[in-house]
């Protein structure tokens, strides 16, 4: 426990060390909710197109999404190819702190990261555009966790299969972007076309998307994109396990 103490702490340093990276995993949805209630004419205000509620009450919950697939795909991706490609895990598997530590810690400090963005996301929500909690927040958590866990799961598979962080980087580009389309970032899911949507529902960020979408709501998420996230969790994981390369 103490080795996985010093490598977290490690690790949390070397994170904030990057900042770049940790902008777009802390601060980005926070700062993205202020433009879009700051410059889009209308986005604070009631709209009888989706029952008289306010645009940015449910955009948040679709920020939300955006920032599981940042830190998964970006963050936790980014460095686990490079550690593998540099060696670090290989030589780490000749020292008592083992490469599974190494991984852990970084789960544990990008799940930490991602959390923060989120609450921090939310807060100046609140604060500048009295954004409410969300109707369900049991529901919430679970939608949250289930997403974020099915996104790590999908960068642990690229991470395992790419030769490189070069190819890494470039696969993991190609996934976000339609990820981020599935999770409704540009085109919110009821305005695709409904095969689009059915798609979407099949993905673990559109999953993830259309279920926080719903728990804040106050309703309760549809059991296939309960399902869903579960599934890709599993597999990916499984996946991931039987074929991650520590050097």
């Amino acid at each position: 426990m103490k080795a996985l103490n010093a490598l977290v702490a490690t690790e949390g340093r070397l994170f904030l060390r990057e900042p770049v990276a940790a902008f777009f995993c802390l601060v980005f949805p926070a700062v993205l909710m202020l433009v879009l209630g700051s410059a889009i004419p209308g986005f604070t205000e009631p709209s009888d197109d989706i029952g008289g509620k306010r645009p940015i009450d449910l955009y948040l919950p679709i920020t939300l999404a955006m920032a599981i697939a940042t830190v998964t795909m970006t963050s936790l991706l980014g460095v686990l190819a490079t550690y593998r490609e540099r060696g670090i895990l290989r030589r780490l598997s000749t020292t008592p702190v083992s490469p599974v530590a190494l991984l852990g810690a970084q789960l544990i400090v990008n799940m930490v990261a991602l959390l923060a963005g989120s609450v921090l996301a939310y807060v100046v929500a609140a604060i500048a555009f009295r954004v409410p909690l969300p109707g369900s927040i049991g529901a919430t958590v679970v939608a949250f966790l289930l997403g974020a866990a099915a996104m790590c799961a999908v960068a642990l598979v690229i991470a395992a299969v790419t030769p490189n962080a070069r190819v890494s980087a470039g696969i993991g580009t190609l996934v976000y972007f339609p990820m981020m389309f599935a999770a409704g970032v540009w085109t919110p899911g009821p305005m695709m076309a409904a095969s689009v949507q059915r798609v979407a529902d099949y993905t673990p960020l559109g999953a993830a998307s259309q279920a926080l979408q719903a728990a804040w709501a106050g309703a309760q998420p549809q059991t296939l994109h309960l399902v869903v996230m579960a599934v890709v969790t599993v597999a990916c994981g499984a996946i991931a396990a039987k074929t991650f390369r520590w050097s």
